[in-house]
């Protein structure tokens, strides 16, 4: 049923133990706080985006998603059913309606297997095939439905014989195998030439709208967000801080990170970049500063954005943000 909630994360929260860095009283090193009191919602037949800086953690999301992490607190919610599934079958079970497709095309695929190997395996462990005869039924069918036609001339290619943007067709057809439900695409074009991120981020929407795939979209250019994606939501240093139709938070954002963001977007009739582009560097998520995490860098903070963290203020028509300059503050 499209529009129906398929995938939920409620209030996420994920630590990691830093690597690195001076210790405290007892010896221990301070959490890195990747990700904070996180709540997102993939809704089936529609395209949600992620947009935020490198290193504010986007990628843990979506492994905290797919269960690849387990979450410091927080759940995750399949069909409204809390799960835990980090490893033997109830993983397998969570993986075959929830994928995860990969950044790097190069890494995500094994240089020594062919085409035809990377997608019958999944068909094969999940169950979907009965006979040779239809495995390479369906393997052809995986290939027409990424476009990587004729089929012949694809199937027993190495991934060195491919270009970038057909090896991630490839790991686009391999998530597609299993029958998913959710499809999590973590930076699925920013390793791809310019020329051919267009042709995926269309099989990508085309496939939501075909299947009814809740698809999220994890991306640092809000230009490709707003190209395709119905809702976005922004993500800074760890946390969310605003959502939104696509087309409304992209034309009258309202956080002054957003803005930020769009700002660096590619705009032919602009001259030069605005002053909030040279406003600092993202916080360490080690020691992020106290209230509002991006008032280091806003041209707008006011005394409070230090001392507290802003309160989630509804804008009206499915848009909220947190801010200081909006609701109470």
């Amino acid at each position: 049923m499209s529009g129906e909630v398929v995938l939920e994360g409620r209030n996420l929260t994920k630590n990691f133990t830093a690597a690195r860095g001076p210790r405290g009283r007892l010896g221990r090193r301070p959490p890195v706080r990747a990700v904070e009191d996180v709540s997102l919602a993939l809704r089936a037949g529609s395209v949600t985006a992620l947009v935020g800086e490198s290193g504010c953690g986007k990628s843990t999301v979506a492994r905290l998603l797919a269960q690849v992490y387990p979450a410091t607190s927080g759940e995750v919610l399949l069909r409204g059913r809390p799960v835990r599934a980090h490893r033997g079958s109830g993983f397998r079970d969570y993986r075959r309606q929830v994928q995860l497709i990969f950044q790097d095309p190069f890494a995500s695929l094994n240089p020594f297997h062919r085409v035809r190997y990377h997608l019958a395996r999944p068909l094969r462990i999940h169950g979907h095939v009965r006979s040779a005869a239809d495995e390479a039924e369906q393997v052809a069918e995986l290939l027409e439905r990424v476009s990587l036609t004729p089929v012949e001339q694809f199937m027993d290619k190495l991934p060195h014989e491919l270009s970038g943007g057909q090896r991630q067709r490839v790991a686009i057809a391999r998530a597609l195998a299993v029958r998913p439900a959710v499809l999590i695409a973590d930076e699925p074009v920013s390793m791809l030439d310019v020329s051919i991120r267009l042709g995926v981020l269309r099989l990508l929407e085309r496939l939501a709208d075909e299947s009814g795939l809740a698809l999220l979209y994890i991306t640092h250019d809000i230009a490709s967000a707003r190209y395709f994606a119905e809702d976005i939501t922004v993500m800074y240093a760890g946390r969310l801080i605003e959502r939104g139709p696509g087309e409304v938070l992209t034309q009258e954002p309202a956080h002054p990170y957003t803005r930020l963001l769009l700002s660096a977007a590619p705009d032919p009739d602009r001259v030069s970049p605005p002053e909030i582009l040279r406003r600092g560097e993202p916080p360490s998520l080690a020691d992020p500063p106290g209230g509002c995490r991006f008032h280091p860098r806003c041209p707008i903070a006011l005394p409070v954005c230090s001392e507290r963290t802003p309160p989630r203020t509804d804008l009206g028509d499915g848009r909220w943000t947190e801010c200081w300059h909006y609701g109470d503050g």
